[in-house]
């Protein structure tokens, strides 16, 4: 167990597996935050017991809000040098926090990112289309190859989210977590990557609430508008060009 970090758990109808989940957590750190985003199917009771703090909107307002929830709970919490992020679908291995967050640790301005795409086998076909087109918008914007944009397994050192304005964020859907990729590599953060597994397939999570299109039209829509306010951020298409793979 590790007190130094803190791990924020978005939770939209996800009764049938948080408590696992959270409970997992907890074997990692005291710190748990679990933000329940105005679920209706018993998520928050699912709960009852556990040492974890609860967050809870009243009506949903999307991943990205629940993520800033919980971004600055954690933050508010003495001696927290990271943050941890996974889902609470049971699509993320709680076993894998202490390889994520050791990383981080050992690297206190890098964000951490729990790649999947090493291993397609499991991925659904637009599931991966999508995630591929984000990848290269993304490391475009961001100047720097990120091996799997759209893992929500990540560590997040605490200095570098406070050199963020997390309130001028985006607050809707998917995109905060493709717009804080672009934002901390402006500011000089390093992303890196280890290897987790992709379980898409397995039983133990519900459908996942992305929407390959939809959600991924509006991270392009977000990524052109940071390109247009760089020139189209040239140098940094080229040194993403450059660039070898990130251990993804």
């Amino acid at each position: 167990m590790d007190d130094r970090i803190a791990l924020v758990i978005p939770a939209y109808n996800e009764a049938a597996t948080i408590r696992a989940i959270a409970e997992g957590a907890l074997a990692a750190s005291p710190h748990v935050i679990v933000v329940d985003d105005g679920s209706t199917d018993g998520t928050g009771a699912a709960l009852d017991g556990l040492s974890v703090r609860r967050i809870e909107h009243e009506v949903n307002r999307g991943k990205a809000a629940a993520l800033l929830a919980g971004f600055k709970a954690a933050l508010a919490i003495d001696g927290v040098v990271g943050v941890v992020t996974l889902d609470g679908d049971g699509q993320h291995r709680t076993d894998d926090i202490a390889r994520v967050a050791g990383k981080g640790l050992e690297d206190e301005n890098a964000i951490i990112v729990g790649s999947r795409l090493w291993d397609t086998a499991t991925f659904p076909k637009s599931r991966l289309r999508a995630n591929k087109v984000a990848n290269f918008w993304i490391s475009w914007a961001a100047g720097q190859r990120i091996a799997d944009s759209q893992s929500g397994f990540r560590y997040y050192p605490a200095s570098v989210l406070r050199r963020l304005d997390l309130d001028a964020c985006a607050t809707k859907g998917f995109v905060l977590e493709s717009e804080l990729l672009i934002l901390a590599s402006w500011a000089g953060a390093p992303i890196r990557s280890v290897r987790i597994p992709a379980l898409y397939g397995a039983e133990t999570f519900r459908p996942s609430h992305f929407r390959p299109v939809a959600d991924i039209t509006h991270i392009v829509l977000m990524v052109a508008g940071k390109l247009l306010s760089r020139g189209m951020n040239i140098p940094g298409l080229i040194r993403y060009l450059r660039a070898g793979e990130t251990g993804g």
